[in-house]
């Protein structure tokens, strides 16, 4: 099977090269805990069978739904946060031609997200491009009252029947929720909206595989099929052997520990693709609430190069070194365009005439790496054989799979985000929420 692999020898001069074969043990106890459903926050392990169980009634039916989506709605809003849209968004933007809305390309609706922010302007600029094109509505939510997409929903609910009535707006509704309580799936239960379920032992920033992210992914064209056939793939590895040498998703996870535990504090994601910036960003997110708790965790960053080099390149370079970093390097681009010679040579260009661009920016990323190395911080390279939905779903596998590994190395529950809450109380306090008076008055006085 091909698979992703980690190469992990410009990491090797910092820590030495036997010491993740010290570490071994500790990250095979991980592996066994997660595995045997003995760690912190079993209950939410239900993303490790996934690509296996996903059940084939629900998907043949998610498939129908995408389709009629497709033939509805010029746009599809997607509204959710963190991992309720962070993840269908990676993949899409992935796979999407960057410029096809500006091409008018037709066929599949363009998908657009509400419900990740409280702004104003934000909203307000969406009801004015809903006002102009026919567009469904996909609302996700286990509990249906985060503030952020309820608030969302409830501005496109009220959009969508005034535009066209109640009735035809049930149809172009689908809600992705609990299976059983909360206040959307009562809703999607009165209004008679399509309906899919988030499982009960799954958390949102693991949750591409479930409708949360198939559903979007699917409406945008994109073959999911083969995205949790990559993911399947992933996961026969990941879940054999805690062995690092074996396992690649147990390899990084070690190895990211081991930097940790050498002051390496900072993990830096980048990548040489700009189509790949929202799967950074679903990463952060997903690395980020897994670890950042109990005044622990590696702070998870990204950048895109070589946009970035210009500008966070410099600090990488030569800023503090507390910062390691991992590339993904796509081996295989999707499309070939060759750079033109030109006779006059004014910008000095020629020595790279008749090459591919993708060589120069190859270039750029094996000069980039040694220049990083030199400046005392360590590399780790994922190497991706190309960005297609097989791949992605390898992708989105592996980081999962680490991710709980690495949560159990670094001693936290990788499922919970009890952080998360404590703006909650602020905001609610401050909006003078029923049950919080007590509070409210105690927030005023620290403004």
């Amino acid at each position: 099977m091909n698979r992703i692999t980690v190469d992990i020898s410009k990491v090797e001069p910092f820590i030495g090269d036997k010491c993740l074969g010290r570490f071994q043990e500790e990250i095979h106890n991980c592996h066994k805990s997660l595995m045997e459903r003995s760690g912190k926050g079993n209950d939410f392990l239900g993303w490790i069978d996934l690509p296996v169980n996903i059940d084939k009634a629900m998907l043949l039916r998610l498939k129908e739904d995408a389709l009629k989506i497709a033939q509805c709605a010029e746009i599809l809003v997607v509204i959710g946060i963190g991992g309720s849209y962070l993840g269908a968004r990676a993949v899409i933007d992935a796979l999407n031609n960057p410029f096809a809305a500006l091409a008018n390309e037709k066929g599949h609706p363009q998908i657009v997200y509400a419900g990740e922010n409280l702004s104003e302007d934000y909203h307000s600029a969406l009801m004015d491009l809903l006002d102009k094109k026919d567009y469904a509505v996909a609302v996700i939510s286990k509990s249906g009252t985060t503030t952020e997409p309820a608030v969302a929903f409830r501005l496109v609910r009220a959009h969508i029947e005034k535009k066209y009535g109640r009735k035809e707006a049930c149809k172009r509704i689908f809600a992705i929720t609990d299976a059983s309580r909360g206040a959307l799936k009562m809703l999607a239960g009165t209004e008679g909206y399509s309906s899919y379920i988030i499982p009960d032992d799954v958390g949102g920033r693991y949750s591409v595989l479930t409708p949360v992210g198939l559903l979007p992914i699917a409406a945008a064209g994109f073959d999911v099929d083969r995205l949790i056939a990559g993911a399947a793939d992933m996961r026969e590895i990941a879940i054999s052997t805690g062995d690092c040498e074996k396992n690649p998703a147990a390899m990084y996870a070690g190895i990211r520990n081991i930097l940790y535990r050498n002051n390496k504090i900072i993990e830096v994601l980048a990548t040489y693709e700009p189509s790949l910036q929202y799967f950074i960003e679903w990463w952060k997110q997903l690395y980020g609430e897994s670890e950042g708790k109990e005044q622990k965790g590696i702070f998870p960053a990204g950048v895109t190069f070589t946009t970035d080099l210009h500008s966070m390149g410099q600090y990488m370079q030569e800023g503090l070194r507390v910062i390691f970093e991992t590339v993904i390097m796509v081996e295989k681009p999707r499309h070939s365009l060759v750079i033109p010679g030109d006779d006059e040579n004014l910008d000095g260009l020629n020595f790279i005439a008749g090459k591919r661009l993708s060589e120069v920016n190859l270039m750029a990323g094996l000069g980039t790496r040694i220049a990083h190395v030199d400046g005392q911080v360590p590399n780790i390279k994922i190497s991706l054989p190309a960005i297609d939905e097989y791949w992605l779903g390898q992708l989105i596998y592996f980081f999962e799979f680490a991710c709980a590994i690495s949560g159990y190395a670094l001693g936290v529950n990788p499922f919970d985000q009890p952080g998360v809450e404590a703006y909650k109380k602020n905001m609610f306090a401050l909006l003078d929420k029923p049950g919080f008076e007590k509070e409210s008055e105690e927030i005023r006085k620290r403004l």
